[in-house]
């Protein structure tokens, strides 16, 4: 037990009980517990030899309002054997998540999730690797077509963008339902785009 993770499982939260008995099965499958991104998060402790393994993040505990969770980096990687593994949304290309709403759910499928966790770790261990979509495969929404259509110079300055940044606009741009709010998002960024910069720059 890392004692920089030790607040996580102290604060008040409905689902205490739960993040503990988590914790204990996890690091009794032998993984090195870290806080990452404000969540208790266990990687693969690296080899004898001292050599560190890259992406070695294995599985994180979280919480939402209705359930808390166990989240595997690689999940699409996963047999699955029990079917109990949930894409958070369609655009989740790698993660995969377990649910619980209870400390005895948690308890009765203690075995299940120990293996879970140990063919995540295989996974790891052999370097597999999840195969994301390619920029190309991402629908560009129409709003934002229009205005690549008219403007040449934004044309120019996207396709100069790194795969990622373009990922990132694209995927942005088409989350709201309402055609005026797509346009809106579009609209605000243009100069940002112009400007050889990604959402986050």
């Amino acid at each position: 037990m890392n004692p920089k993770v030790d607040f996580f499982f102290d604060k008040d939260s409905i689902w205490q009980k739960e993040y503990r008995k988590l914790r204990t099965i996890i690091l009794d499958c032998g993984l090195t517990e870290e806080l990452k991104w404000g969540c208790p998060c266990y990687t693969r402790p690296t080899e004898s030899s001292g050599r560190a393994y890259n992406d070695s993040n294995i599985v994180l505990i979280h919480g939402f309002k209705e359930y808390c969770a166990l989240l595997f980096f690689k999940g699409a990687l996963l047999a699955d054997a029990d079917d109990i593994l949930i894409q958070q949304t369609e655009n989740v290309q790698s993660a995969r998540q377990i649910r619980f709403t209870g400390v005895k759910q948690i308890a009765g499928m203690e075995s299940t999730i120990k293996a879970y966790i140990y063919e995540a770790i295989e996974v790891e261990k052999v370097g597999l690797k999840v195969k994301h979509k390619k920029t190309e495969e991402y629908k560009v929404p129409e709003e934002f077509q229009r205005k690549l259509n008219k403007m040449p110079a934004l044309k120019t300055a996207f396709k100069a963008l790194t795969p990622g940044r373009q990922r990132g606009y694209l995927f942005y741009f088409s989350q709201p339902k309402l055609p005026k709010t797509r346009e809106a998002r579009v609209e605000k960024y243009i100069p940002q785009i112009l400007d050889g910069k990604g959402l986050e720059d």
